[in-house]
């Protein structure tokens, strides 16, 4: 007798990638734009190439630690939260644990199923694993979505050194006359493109993420540029 086809199909969901990419993105894009709009301003107030490079290391140098602390900081605190949700879940499991099924068995019933049934497959499921149950379906507190502060400050860092580089050779390489132009156009195209490739890593639409990208750092760089102008005529 033949066998019945079997399916290869696996879906791809990119829901685990969502802490490192979140992090990812923000190092890298606050790399140019906070660079880029630093030696802009530096460069509109007629600053030399020399003083242009000392100023951009030490904004790469500086990004990079504060976006480190930053998020470390940022994510410990929702670490924090994360942690104290799940000690009283596990502590009002072990005290009051039909009330507790009693809560996932109401959940159950909210989402469509009739309450005998959401009965039996709160019970089965917390007879399986009540901790995670109780954490996933009450709280929503699930293991790929979970805080991770030292992967969040790796990668902010990281990210935002590599990105910095980017206005910073630009600055180096570009004439004197076309230095501001070719900056500008060096951090609008990595910044597009960073909103393309974070966007294609999260399945989400690129044009959309190239677009918010470029709306918000175009006028951060712009602001920067009036600001250093308006600076180096008043100095």
């Amino acid at each position: 007798m033949a066998r019945p086809p079997t399916s290869s199909h696996s879906e791809r969901h990119r829901y685990n990638r969502v802490n490192w990419l979140r992090a990812a993105v923000l190092g890298a894009g606050d790399g140019i734009v906070s660079t880029a709009s630093l030696l802009i301003g530096v460069a509109a107030a007629s600053a030399n190439r020399s003083e242009l490079v000392v100023a951009g290391i030490a904004g790469l140098v500086a990004g990079a630690m504060s976006m480190a602390s930053g998020e470390y900081n940022s994510v410990s605190a929702q670490r924090d939260t994360e942690q104290a949700d799940i000690e009283r879940e596990a502590r009002e499991l072990h005290t009051v644990p039909e009330r507790e099924l009693e809560e996932l068995t109401e959940i159950y019933v909210r989402r469509g199923l009739e309450r005998d049934l959401a009965r039996t497959v709160a019970a089965q499921l917390t007879a399986a694993d009540p901790l995670g149950s109780h954490l996933r379906d009450e709280l929503g507190i699930v293991a790929e979505g979970r805080a991770r502060p030292l992967q969040a400050a790796r990668v902010s860092a990281a990210s935002f050194a590599v990105a910095a580089l980017i206005p910073l050779l630009a600055v180096m390489l570009a004439s004197a006359g076309t230095r501001v132009a070719v900056l500008v156009v060096a951090s609008l195209v990595s910044l597009a493109a960073l909103g393309v490739t974070g966007a294609r890593l999260g399945g989400a639409p690129p044009g959309r993420a190239a677009v918010r990208i470029l709306i918000g750092s175009g006028l951060a760089m712009a602001m920067t540029a009036l600001i250093g102008r308006l600076v180096g005529t008043a100095v």
